[in-house]
């Protein structure tokens, strides 16, 4: 007799996500994703499929497939390769997200992780999200946005971005990261046709860089590709990048014919608000593919607040690009590595972190970027941040121990990505899963031009690993 499929009841909260498929009949209530491993829900042959309920505030995201019978609510969002956003349309997959900057070759930072990291896998960082709450175009105004408090023992608070300067210290101290993005998308053809879609991984001196390019057939060395009002000649292949020789200076012919390369999810091509909406106010050194998102939220007149309440601030500068965006494929996130990241720090920087630790104040950083930077930059058991120009690969999961930043200002992350499991490694997974789950039900807004979190680290760190029921 063939078991009844499996439900899962309406009025779960957070219901599961399951990696791996499982037998048996009955109802069966399960936990969401963050909360921990579990069976499967999606069906296979032998099994008919379970059901799920459209009205489940985190529904279940499944990882493989399957096949089956029976009524499944289909997955409204999945997650795509970066979120950087490599490309918004189909002939760039969202993997190809890529990094700009100056410098010669890709530097191979080592991969840096806590020795403490915990052993847990990727779907234990995957929820579901309904596919309105995808905030696709920015907020009138910068700091309109909302900003999500949570808490561990008290209700979460739900405020304005323009409230932050009344949730900081004077004394305080926030750290932006000015990187600026650049329209890194080029489109043009080969001598032969064919149509080629470029993303520029690292410009290595005035006229050559480094690039993955998207095609039907790879192109040989020593063809040339033409873009729209410039040429390049194919030099040669390293891995996923190839290196070209351009005919004007590359600065030159992104920002001449380049695009601004949105995130894919926005499902829609770059318009003219984006080439300042897509930009912190504050941007200064071009080298990003993706937006420093965290920091979309400031303008003039918060900044001015700040400043009059007796906030400081101050500069690093991380160009945003595969290092931070590359999908995790390993089920065990420990296998996962980085690709590298460049970063500077100026002494002008690292001496005002040492005064607000000086004088009690919290280092505030403003996006994962920047807590980034500053925990690559850490050294010794002082944690003290040193100057300078850097290359970082550093992922930080569950179990990392945290020595500079205090507080983090961060936007709501894709599932499964490398930005959530950082998110859940400063606050804990118990926090994070229920501030996205508060997130969903009170209709935040998600990802780039979506809302914001101010997370607080605790001091204790035994929280890092979710608890299991």
């Amino acid at each position: 007799m063939t078991p009844p499929a499996r439900t899962v009841r309406r009025d779960c909260a957070l219901r599961p996500h399951c990696s791996r498929s499982g037998a048996g009949g009955g109802t069966r209530l399960h936990r969401f994703a963050l909360a921990g491993r579990g069976r499967a829900c999606m069906p296979g042959p032998s099994r008919p499929a379970r059901t799920v309920r459209r009205d489940c505030a985190l529904r279940p995201h499944c990882s493989r497939s399957g096949a089956g019978g029976g009524t499944r609510t289909r997955t409204p969002f999945r997650a795509p390769d970066f979120e950087s956003g490599a490309s918004t349309c189909s002939t760039t997959p969202a993997g190809a997200a890529l990094i700009i900057a100056q410098g010669k070759g890709l530097p191979q930072a080592q991969p840096a992780a806590s020795p403490t990291i915990a052993a847990m896998r990727l779907t234990d960082f995957d929820f579901n999200l309904p596919d309105d709450l995808i905030a696709r175009e920015p907020t009138p105004e910068r700091s309109a946005s909302r900003l999500l408090v949570p808490h561990h023992s008290q209700p979460h608070q739900n405020r304005r971005f323009a409230n932050l300067p009344q949730l900081l210290a004077p004394g305080d101290l926030i750290v932006f990261n000015d990187s600026r993005v650049l329209r890194a998308r080029l489109r043009g053809h080969k001598q032969t046709g064919g149509a080629v879609e470029a993303l520029i991984e690292r410009v290595t001196d005035t006229h050559t860089a480094l690039a993955q390019m998207r095609m039907s057939k790879p192109a040989q060395p020593g063809s040339t590709i033409n873009w729209q009002r410039a040429q390049a000649k194919v030099i040669g292949r390293t891995g996923e990048f190839w290196q070209l020789a351009f005919s004007r200076p590359v600065f030159e012919v992104l920002e001449d014919e380049g695009e601004m390369p949105l995130p894919p999810y926005l499902n829609r091509a770059p318009g003219q608000d984006d080439d300042t909406r897509y930009q912190t106010v504050y941007a200064r050194h071009p080298g990003s593919v993706a937006a420093p998102t965290a920091g979309l939220h400031f303008d003039d007149t918060l900044l001015t607040a700040l400043a009059d309440r007796g906030i400081e601030c101050t500069f690093v500068t991380l160009h945003v690009g595969a290092g931070t965006f590359q999908p995790v494929r390993a089920d065990d996130i420990r296998e996962h590595r980085m690709h590298s990241e460049h970063y500077e720090i100026s002494e002008a920087t690292a001496a005002a972190i040492r005064a607000v630790r000086a004088r009690g104040g919290r280092v505030v950083a403003v996006g994962t970027t920047s807590l980034r930077t500053l925990e690559s930059a850490a050294t010794g058991a002082s944690g003290e941040v040193r100057s300078g120009p850097g290359d970082t690969a550093l992922f930080i999961t569950p179990g990392y121990r945290f020595q500079v930043v205090d507080t983090l200002i961060t936007n709501f992350h894709l599932p499964r990505s490398t930005l959530l499991m950082l998110v859940s490694a400063f606050a804990g997974i118990d926090l994070i899963r229920a501030a996205y789950a508060h997130a969903i039900a009170d209709r935040y807004r998600f990802f780039s031009y979506g809302d914001a979190m101010l997370l607080e680290r605790p001091p204790a760190h035994d929280h890092l690993v979710p608890r299991h029921a």
